[in-house]
């Protein structure tokens, strides 16, 4: 009956987050507790050489993480979800969603995994002097550009994924500024897309004579806080086709797996930084002031509140882990033993904890796509030993977890290079659902200590879901770092775990194997087509 009540006096949340695996909604009370939740599971496809998902599996997954969600709500409080106090959507960053002046897709939705735009980031980065990386929109866009896609003179309109669902709900055509700094560069001082960069970027295609300039293409900006649009009579039978949800909910800026990432860590403030691992992986670090130098292996993106953040992206973490996984899981089933999934997990990654501190001269790359960091524009997941190599289980599986941060910690490394401060880091993702053990293992990769909150397993769909309490709870001139530190996180609980030198000098020597073995995974990629 309590929560009947907040429903009507509009005190949940809703966030519901595209992730590369899964959708996952999560509806939160106004003590941002998870009241219920739903999720869909979902895979992209090779189409045309690009990775992509269909417009039919974007709705098909949203209504059905919903209707999930709001299912498990209606058994367990006997009532109907038909209203909520404010939404919010996120999903994976970067990539390209086009249309035309009636608003069809152009060309299938093209995400983050491509890493078919080499030679437009390259131009771009020497352009504007700024690292443009291959998965950005902009990157998408002038690669069409110098591919000659015909699609490109009829663009009005080009966003995100988060972008495109919040537009579709709410007729709103915006995007969080966490999410727009995957677009195009930030302008940290007027919180929107950097003016002098798209004139350097129109002036730079003038002679295509296109019908438009850059800046009448991009969605508006907002940032944490301001109300973004509300859900259409369209919009809710988008998202609730049985037409229970009402119109007229509030909606939050539409942001990407980043910023919900650093939010669901309460790492948006200077000197804080946040790991998300899963499909992919990123180190987020808000920075004191901007790096000196232009990196092709950092992206500088923003905070929800449009603070400046140093990312190392890798588009590979825990897919080949997830593989290896299955594989023991159908010996399992074969010799008719019962394990769950979490046990399976458990019981393989402590077994990791018993291995060699370098992992027995073991190597492997996880990469089911390219790695800009390491410079592949492919990826062959590759399992190597040498005849006298120590290959037990135990450092099977610590090989796969070093291997699942060894692209990350390139980057990391760039970072202490610039003199980079790190007060505190927080793990979150899917790799740290078994205790400890992924949580020591980045603790030596980031050379310092690692804290996993009891929260860490909500993810992005509750961050999302607190920027969407934020929007409507907010005091005046109340900044989200205040918000998250007082309301939020003010009590939470979590366990931080300080590097150890072994296991530091162990990774240390992986990595000089990891580095030195790039030659192996390239001959992969050209010789195993």
């Amino acid at each position: 009956m309590a929560v009947n009540e907040e429903i009507q006096q509009e005190k949940t949340f809703l966030g519901i987050e595209f992730g590369s695996t899964r959708i996952k909604a999560v509806l939160i009370d106004e003590n941002f507790q998870t009241i219920a939740s739903g999720g869909f599971d979902w895979e992209n496809q090779l189409q045309d050489e690009m990775w992509t998902y269909s417009i039919d599996s974007i709705w098909e997954g949203l209504q059905a993480s919903y209707k999930e969600m709001a299912d498990s709500f209606s058994k367990e409080y006997g009532s109907p979800l038909t209203t909520i106090g404010g939404i919010g959507f996120s999903a994976m960053m970067h990539g390209y969603m086009a249309f035309n002046k009636k608003d069809e897709l152009l060309v299938p939705f093209r995400t983050w995994r491509n890493s078919t735009t080499g030679q437009a980031a390259k131009e771009l980065t020497e352009l504007f002097q700024y690292n443009i990386p291959e998965r950005w929109s902009i990157a998408h866009l002038y690669q069409a550009i110098l591919n000659k896609e015909e699609h490109v003179a009829d663009v009005t309109f080009f966003t995100t994924l988060a972008g495109y669902v919040h537009w579709q709900l709410t007729g709103e055509k915006v995007l969080g500024i966490g999410d727009a700094s995957g677009m195009f560069p930030i302008d940290t001082t007027t919180k929107s897309f950097d003016g002098k960069r798209i004139a350097q970027f129109d002036e730079l295609v003038k002679a295509k004579n296109y019908p438009w300039q850059l800046k009448e293409l991009f969605p508006t900006v907002l940032v944490a806080g301001q109300e973004a649009g509300q859900l259409t009579e369209k919009g809710a039978k988008l998202l609730d086709p049985t037409g229970t949800l009402q119109a007229g909910i509030p909606f939050c800026p539409p942001e990407g797996d980043a910023g919900t990432g650093m939010t669901a860590t309460n790492s948006v403030a200077e000197r804080t930084g946040n790991v998300s691992a899963g499909t992919s992986a990123f180190a987020m670090i808000v920075l004191e002031k901007p790096m000196e130098k232009v990196h092709p292996e950092i992206d500088l993106v923003t905070t929800p509140s449009g603070s400046l953040v140093a990312m190392v992206h890798t588009n590979n973490c825990t897919s080949e882990i997830n593989a290896w996984v299955k594989l023991f899981r159908e010996f399992a089933d074969l010799t008719g033993n019962k394990i769950s999934d979490n046990d399976l997990f458990a019981t393989l990654f402590n077994q990791a904890l018993k291995g060699d501190s370098n992992g027995g001269d073991l190597l492997s790359y996880g990469y089911y796509s390219g790695e800009n960091i390491t410079n592949l524009t492919e990826g062959r997941p590759l399992f190597v030993r040498k005849p006298d190599s120590n290959f037990n289980l135990a450092n099977f599986m610590r090989m796969h977890l070093f291997s699942a941060f060894g692209a990350m910690k390139i980057g990391m490394d760039i970072l202490v290079s610039e003199q980079v401060e790190i007060d505190s880091i927080v793990g979150h993702g899917g790799i740290f659902k078994t205790p400890e053990v992924a949580q020591k293992i980045l603790a030596a990769v980031m050379q310092a200590p690692v804290t996993v909150m009891e929260t860490a397993g909500e993810g992005g769909a509750w961050g999302i879901a607190l920027l969407a309490a934020y929007m409507i709870e907010k005091k005046a001139d109340e900044s989200l770092e205040e918000y998250l530190n007082k309301k939020v996180f003010g009590g939470a609980k979590g366990i931080t775990i300080a590097p150890e030198q072994e296991d530091i000098d162990g990774f240390n020597e992986f990595m000089k194997d990891y580095q030195g073995g790039l030659p192996i995974e390239q001959a992969a990629v050209d010789h195993f087509n």
